[in-house]
């Protein structure tokens, strides 16, 4: 799939701020509520934001390293790898969204978070996002590739930005269902 370069960043960058926006809704919000799961298995509000914190202490310094290091500039065009691709799309969020397992270390369940700590983590790392597709705009995201938390596999720089965006994404809509839940 090719994509207009601009076009995708602008696109994730809306993503991201809301993403932060969200983020800061929830400093409004007791922490007992946003401990609250709906069942013992499932995560609460903060596990759903600490578990994309996990991940964002992956991806975010990985990202930041491939970019810095490239000479690859600019091109008006991305074009999506395959497996890239898949990942990214596979996950949005969609209707009778599967639940998929993670990594035991990226896994928080059943873990003491302190509102403050994960939530403001949260809204840094979003931050830094913004700038680092920012930066972005001036490379070419076909070309740099960046390591994922699947060894051995690398993604073009565009379906990571999309992989880690959109899996932020599935997560702040988990979010939101365990918060509607107690209305």
């Amino acid at each position: 799939m090719i994509f207009n370069s601009d076009e995708l960043l602008n696109e994730l960058k809306k993503h991201v701020q809301n993403h932060i926006d969200f983020s800061k809704s929830l400093l409004e919000i007791s922490e007992k509520i946003l401990q609250h799961k709906p069942i013992t298995t499932s995560w609460s509000v903060l596990e759903c934001l600490e578990h994309l914190n996990l991940y964002g202490n992956f991806y975010l310094p990985e990202i930041q390293q491939k970019i810095n290091t490239s000479k690859h500039k600019h091109h008006q065009k991305f074009k999506s790898g395959f497996l890239g691709h898949k990942f990214a799309t596979d996950m949005l969020p969609k209707a009778n969204m599967k639940t998929m397992n993670t990594f035991k270390s990226k896994n928080p369940i059943h873990t003491s978070l302190e509102k403050e700590k994960v939530v403001l983590q949260f809204i840094h790392q979003q931050e830094k996002m913004l700038k680092l597709l920012e930066t972005a705009s001036t490379k070419n995201l076909t070309k740099i590739k960046t390591a994922i938390t699947l060894p051995l596999l690398k993604f073009r720089l565009g379906d990571t930005f999309r992989f880690v965006i959109y899996h932020n994404e599935r997560h702040i809509v988990q979010a939101q269902k365990v918060l509607k839940s107690l209305n």
